[in-house]
């Protein structure tokens, strides 16, 4: 760390500085507010989706056995593809899954047990929402990495660079304090001397 010069103009720099953290840190905090809701959005959502997960598979539930007995249902709930868009939340470039498409093919009602349009259904319903589950996880991540990163910021504004450059200041400005009483100190002694010498010619 460079030595701190005790001079005016860097008593005006530091002053300076301090007006700019002090511009700066409202907004700081307040992105860290909005990133904290955010993030507690996020995991409401992502706990919701746990919610309606944990209820579908208990629907699921009477036709395990059923399901183990009958062709692969995985014939019938084919994921096409996932829509997937960005969204921009507290400056955060975060995934939004906006669609998940199926390839749905035929079911033939008189091959297929009556229980299979519901299971299909259902099952389809499943893997929405766990892949809706995935996307609120990255959006949770990455969220709370800015967060993160934010209060960190925060931090070193209020307790680091804010009252350092307080310090500074007061530093300096004894300093400056010191070097004009020791001035005023010099020109009287100069003064008494400069006087002294003028009575010793008087006298002479």
């Amino acid at each position: 760390m460079a030595k701190l010069k005790k001079t005016k103009n860097e008593l005006k720099a530091q002053r300076e500085a301090l007006q700019r953290y002090h511009r700066f840190l409202p907004t700081l905090e307040l992105k860290k507010q909005q990133l904290q809701r955010e993030v507690r959005r996020a995991d409401a959502a992502w706990r919701e989706r746990t919610t309606e997960e944990e209820a579908l598979l208990e629907r699921l539930r009477p036709w395990v056995k059923l399901l183990s007995s009958q062709p692969d249902l995985g014939a019938y709930v084919r994921v096409e593809a996932f829509d997937l868009e960005s969204a921009n939340i507290a400056g955060v470039t975060v995934p939004l899954l906006t669609n998940v498409r199926f390839a749905r093919p035929t079911i033939d009602y008189f091959e297929t047990p009556a229980w299979l349009e519901d299971a299909v259904a259902t099952v389809s319903d499943l893997t929405r929402i766990r892949a809706e589950q995935r996307v609120l996880e990255r959006r949770r991540v990455l969220l709370g990495e800015e967060l993160r990163i934010t209060a960190q910021r925060v931090n070193l504004f209020e307790k680091v660079m804010i009252p350092r450059t307080e310090e500074n200041m007061r530093v300096i400005r004894i300093a400056l304090g010191d070097a004009q009483t020791a001035a005023v100190a010099r020109a009287k002694l100069a003064k008494g001397k400069g006087a002294e010498l003028l009575v010793g010619v008087g006298g002479a």
